[in-house]
């Protein structure tokens, strides 16, 4: 058996007068991916904190991110290998004025390259749109 995979994943708020919106994406090559919300494998001696934001930046480039309190862990099995993986789920917000975008990722793993239309749903739908069980805590942002 293979240790637990280390990831975070954000739910990244933003606040509009019709109440708060939450950053999401969609794989441009990929459809069948879903709408997710920025998540990813924390990197050898990374802090958690640092790989949430290095995550929300990589995949969304979205601009003046904060991050505030873990919300939550999930332990699952990676959908595609099956190995363990733990998920710990952070709370951040953005002062974002776009609305939809697309974002090239420059990072320099595998994801290099991959294109991201992001944009805004409102929270209070989120729960039911994410893909996979990224909606699980959503009912935890404040």
């Amino acid at each position: 058996m293979h240790p637990a995979r280390v990831r975070t994943a954000s739910y990244v708020i933003r606040n509009r007068p019709g109440g708060p919106e939450l950053l999401v994406f969609d794989h441009r090559d990929h459809p069948r991916a879903g709408t997710q919300v920025p998540a990813g494998g924390v990197e050898p001696g990374e802090l958690l904190t640092e790989a949430a934001l290095r995550e929300v930046a990589e995949e969304t480039g979205a601009a003046a991110v904060t991050l505030g309190a873990a919300l939550a862990v999930q332990q699952s099995p990676h959908p595609h290998t099956g190995e363990p993986q733990i998920t710990v789920y952070f709370q951040a917000r953005t002062r974002e004025t776009r609305d939809d975008w697309m974002h090239t990722v420059a990072s320099l793993d595998e994801d290099r390259g991959m294109v991201f239309r992001c944009f805004f749903i409102p929270l209070e739908r989120a729960g039911g749109l994410l893909a996979g069980d990224q909606g699980e805590f959503v009912g935890l942002v404040r």
